[in-house]
């Protein structure tokens, strides 16, 4: 099964160059049935990634810039009224789909992020009278522009709760942007082919489940977790003051998830400290809240999480 996979990622590097950890964490995602926020300047490949992915998996892809003028209907639908035929009928908007982009997320006011993020956790949408089961696989990938400063309405810590991943993507090498600019100014793109169907995807979540997971790794990803919210005891009083709110319930949910499927995606069929650690930061970044001590101090939560990483023991 583990082949598969492979076969995507070679389908998805036809077109993307680089970005392995990119792809990594949305098939990470996509398995997990989670969703995923990624940070980055524009041009990073965000939405051909995204578009790469849906064609390998053959699912449906839609994308949704959002604006500061954006209304709750034009991304879930609205019921409009049809004058020949003297009734209302339902108009369906974008989140009918499988792979939807939700495109700098943070430029919509709060009731547009409020109508996606509520669809995200109840995978239905309800039009007038009528309430729409979404069809599986539903993954949501938004995006954020770090530069933007103005016109912008940042995710409430609750609605970014309702990520399961927070990606923070950085330039190519310069190895890469060099193959990039030969190939988009050559016309060089091979057709990408779907090597996934949606039966496979259930088989790959199937064989996900049956990871083996000792009960010493379970209680270190508890301890991690319980570090960010009590880290006295365990002698992080260092940057004790620096957290105001540690990591939520639904982290460890989302870590026991996404740790078996990287351990999966890495060939193997146990869980190690490794996989725990190669996550943990894009589980909890966006799950700690920090004090204005941290801020003011240019304190980062992937620094406060690198430090309980380097603090709790590993079994």
């Amino acid at each position: 099964m583990i082949s598969k996979i492979q076969k995507v990622k070679e389908e998805v590097a036809k077109v993307v160059v680089g970005q392995e950890k990119m792809i990594d964490s949305l098939l990470i995602a996509l398995l997990c049935e989670g969703h995923i926020l990624i940070e980055g300047v524009p041009g990073l490949a965000k939405t051909t990634t995204v578009n790469a992915l849906s064609k390998a998996l053959g699912l449906n892809f839609k994308r949704a810039q959002f604006t500061p003028d954006l209304l709750p209907s034009d991304i879930l639908g609205a019921e409009i009224y049809d004058p020949q035929n003297n009734q209302f009928k339902i108009k369906k908007g974008p989140i009918f789909t499988n792979l939807l982009l939700a495109d700098e997320i943070n430029r919509a006011p709060a009731k547009v992020q409020s109508a996606l993020l509520e669809v995200m956790q109840e995978k239905q949408v309800t039009l007038g009278d009528t309430t729409f089961k979404l069809d599986p696989p539903f993954f949501v990938m938004a995006t954020q522009n770090p530069v933007e400063q103005e016109g912008v309405y940042q995710l409430p810590e609750a609605q970014l709760d309702r990520f399961m991943l927070k990606l923070i993507v950085d330039y190519n090498t310069k190895s890469e942007e060099l193959e990039i600019a030969r190939r988009i100014s050559s016309g060089n793109f091979q057709e990408i082919n779907a090597v996934l169907s949606a039966e496979d995807l259930d088989e790959l979540k199937a064989s996900i489940a049956k990871i083996h997971v000792d009960v010493e790794v379970e209680e270190y990803m508890i301890e991690l977790v319980n570090a960010t919210r009590n880290p006295n005891e365990y002698g992080l009083e260092d940057i004790a003051e620096f957290i105001q709110f540690g990591a939520s319930p639904r982290v460890s949910i989302d870590m026991f998830k996404a740790v078996k499927a990287m351990a999966f995606m890495r060939g193997k069929d146990f869980v190690t400290p490794i996989d725990v650690a190669y996550i943990a930061k894009e589980l909890m970044r966006h799950r700690i809240v920090l004090t204005y001590e941290a801020e003011a101090e240019g304190i980062t939560s992937d620094e406060i999480i690198q430090k309980v990483l380097e603090t709790v023991a590993i079994p």
